[in-house]
């Protein structure tokens, strides 16, 4: 059953011709995703189908009661962002229409909530359109996905897994056609060269014929007929090289590989250590005392519930506190969506080299991959939207001299194509990734590490998202392969401090944990 109908849509501002739509059609029990860029168009287009704005030419055709749940939420509470957001939502949902539009429904939602909310969508009776910046939320619901772009608006079937599958077949689809307009292109050139070099051959006489007898047989006249011809076909192909439809070559972004600070004395070795730490607020315990280890190169997601101490634990490594030591070779960028490091007179380019010591071609690359190229650098930071200058402020702190990186919330206020171009960034880096986040497809594609608070408890697992939630702890058997094992993990704990702080205590302790290992391996 048809619930919605636009046909012919047009919305200028301006001059600026914005949304331009021929027809589209929602269905009951459809799920659309609409993705695109920041600026796009997604919730003009959302409150053009839900009758908030008016369209200058074309109309929408409602069949069904709808309900609109908005993307900016009112603050005028002393609740948090989540709860607001929840609330909303079961508001929205109460109302039971045949049609829902979602604005970013997974605002300020932790994993749980969000997960939560998923379930509810995925019983709903009725059809949704919405817009997310949330792969793995879209991929949970989603049975098309219209792309917005330039105003348009193309629809693919599927998830959104199933619409990268798409995108990536029309890529190589590109990659063919750019190869073989480059081929075709090359054949007229040198049949045209061909031509060419052929009439201007045809002005002289055969090296057989002599002068007396060209006069006789014509050979002027038809060696300059020959010319004309040959001249009439280079046109012929001049004109099929200015027709030849012009294919784009396919963008291929160069990778990042950069030199970090201290890389011989920090890869792969205790750069920073908790011990006994516990976490809390005023009047409530946010986590039991904990220790744990980082090393050089970890990419560490930290994950629990709003509210559960995730930014007290990150506060707490940024001054150093109590029970927390830090290897003097990190050097740390934060990361927190604070965009006062920037200066909005500067361009972007000036703002990124002011603290780095990279060269501008390496700096040039970096920006490349967040999407801005060429003469793009080179504008002023008060012109950009809000996520650009957010990406802005992150390739200022990515390029400059560290190499551990701590990102709270680095994808908040980011379209998916912008979080997708962070991701193999983060992927590329070498350096110490410390990422608070509560996207789940982030945290899969760059935490080798889960550092997980729940229950008022810190816990730590080694492997990816995924791995930790199908993780199933085994039974704990004390063997002596077990005893042996803890053994060696103390040891390496112990060397990696002598390192750091050498002491006669810690030598002791050295010694007579080889002690122990040595009379466990003899039994």
């Amino acid at each position: 059953m048809i619930l919605l109908e636009a046909n012919d849509l047009k919305l200028y501002i301006k001059d600026r011709l914005i949304i331009d739509i021929e027809h589209l059609m929602i269905q009951s029990r459809d799920c659309i995703g609409l993705v695109g860029r920041n600026g796009s168009g997604k919730t003009t287009l959302m409150e053009l189908l839900a009758k908030k704005q008016i369209p200058d030419e074309g109309n929408v055709t409602l069949y069904a009661n709808f309900v609109l749940l908005p993307q900016l939420k009112s603050t005028n509470t002393t609740k948090s962002g989540g709860e607001i957001t929840q609330e909303y939502i079961n508001r929205a949902l109460a109302k039971k229409p045949d049609l829902l539009f979602a604005d970013e429904p997974t605002t300020n939602l932790d994993t749980f909530h969000i997960e939560k909310l998923e379930n509810q969508l995925k019983k709903w009776q009725g059809a949704i359109v919405i817009v997310s910046h949330d792969r793995a939320f879209l991929d949970s619901l989603s049975t098309k996905i219209w792309e917005i772009e330039d105003g348009m608006v193309h629809e693919y079937k599927g998830n959104y897994s199933d619409y990268l599958s798409q995108k990536e077949l029309e890529r190589r689809q590109q990659e063919n056609a750019y190869e073989q307009y480059e081929r075709k292109k090359k054949q007229l050139e040198e049949a045209l060269i061909l031509k060419e070099q052929k009439a201007v051959r045809a002005t002289k006489a055969p090296k057989k014929v002599s002068p007396s007898e060209a006069r006789i047989t014509g050979a002027k006249p038809y060696f300059a007929n020959k010319q004309k011809k040959l001249r009439k076909a280079a046109k012929a192909i001049e004109t099929r090289l200015d027709k030849l439809e012009k294919v784009e070559k396919v963008k291929e972004l160069p990778p990042v590989k950069m030199k970090l600070p201290n890389e011989e004395s920090f890869k792969g070795r205790i750069v920073l250590r908790l011990k006994d730490v516990s976490g809390s607020i005023p009047n409530r315990l946010l986590w039991k005392e904990t220790s744990f280890e980082v090393k050089g190169g970890d990419k560490l997601s930290i994950i629990g519930k709003n509210g559960s101490g995730k930014s007290t634990l990150i506060k707490k490594i940024m001054n150093k506190e109590d029970g927390i030591s830090i290897s003097p070779s990190v050097q740390i960028g934060y990361f927190s969506q604070n965009l006062d490091i920037l200066n909005v007179n500067e361009s972007i380019l000036n703002n990124v080299q002011s603290t780095s010591t990279q060269d501008e071609s390496f700096v040039r690359t970096v920006l490349a991959r967040l999407r801005f190229f060429r003469d793009d650098v080179y504008k002023k930071v008060n012109v950009l939207s809000g996520g650009e200058r957010v990406k802005v402020a992150f390739a200022k702190i990515f390029v400059s001299d560290i190499n551990t990186l701590i990102l709270d919330e680095p994808t908040n206020f980011l379209d998916i194509e912008s979080v997708e171009e962070l991701e193999s960034l983060l992927q590329e880096y070498e350096g110490t990734v410390l990422l608070v986040s509560h996207d789940r497809r982030f945290i899969q594609s760059i935490g080798n590490r889960i550092l997980s608070i729940e229950n008022e408890n810190i816990r730590v697992f080694d492997g990816t998202y995924e791995e930790f939630q199908q993780y199933t702890p085994a039974e704990k058997h004390n063997t002596v392969e077990d005893e042996l094992l803890l053994l060696d993990t103390k040891i390496s704990d112990v060397l990696s401090r002598l390192s750091i702080e050498p002491s006669d205590d810690l030598e002791l302790e050295f010694q007579a944990l080889i002690a122990e290992k040595n009379k466990l391996k003899k039994g």
